[in-house]
């Protein structure tokens, strides 16, 4: 019954910000380790960001600096805020929870170009 599901995704110009959210249900979510991954098209899945149950986070060296990554307890959902993106940065990006078990949302789109 555990369903995480994003939203956000979509076409941007390089440069451009954009915000994606993962609400989740099923889950005590304060106790997961939620973090943001993407796959671009041959390229293996990737982490992206995550955030622990006690609010550190870790980014990859390709987004740090550009993307923050927050979570709302109270919302139960954990958000990505992506800024100057870039092409490279084109992908479909997927929210996961994790505690004991891990839960996968379906992916989201987003794509940079002009």
């Amino acid at each position: 019954q555990a369903q995480l599901v994003e939203s956000g995704g979509g076409l941007v110009q390089p440069g451009g910000p954009l915000r994606l959210s993962c609400a989740a249900s099923g889950i005590t979510f304060s106790t997961h380790v939620m973090s943001w991954h993407r796959q671009a098209p041959g390229k293996e899945r990737e982490l992206v960001a995550v955030i622990t149950s006690g609010g550190r986070t870790n980014y990859a060296d390709s987004v740090k600096g550009r993307f923050t990554i927050s979570r709302d307890n109270a919302k139960n959902t954990v958000t990505l805020q992506m800024n100057s993106l870039k092409p490279e940065d084109t992908a479909v990006y997927y929210c996961k929870a994790r505690e004991w078990r891990e839960y996968w949302g379906q992916g989201t789109q987003v794509t940079v170009s002009s």
